[in-house]
C-alpha cells in the first residue's frame, strides 16, 4: 500500500517487492490447492460432499440438462 501511494503506476509495477509478493501468492494458492485436492482424493466423505454441492447447490445437472 505504501509503495502504491508513494510511486507512479509504472514504478509500482516494476517493484521487485511486487514480483516477490505475486510469486508468494501463486505458490500459496498452489500449496492450498494441492492440500485440498489431496484431502479430497483421500476421503470418500469429502468426495460425496462435493457431489452434493455440485448437484444440489451449484445446479450442475440442471444446468447441463437445460443446455442440452
Amino acid at each position: 500500500m505504501q509503495q502504491a501511494t508513494n510511486n507512479t503506476r509504472e514504478q509500482f509495477a516494476n517493484s521487485p517487492d511486487l514480483k516477490t509478493e505475486r510469486m508468494n501468492a501463486i505458490m500459496g494458492a498452489l500449496d492450498a490447492r494441492t492440500l485440498t485436492s489431496t484431502q479430497a482424493l483421500n476421503s470418500a466423505s469429502i468426495q460425496c460432499g462435493m457431489k452434493v454441492i455440485l448437484l444440489d447447490n451449484a445446479g450442475l445437472y440442471k444446468s447441463l440438462w437445460a443446455a442440452a
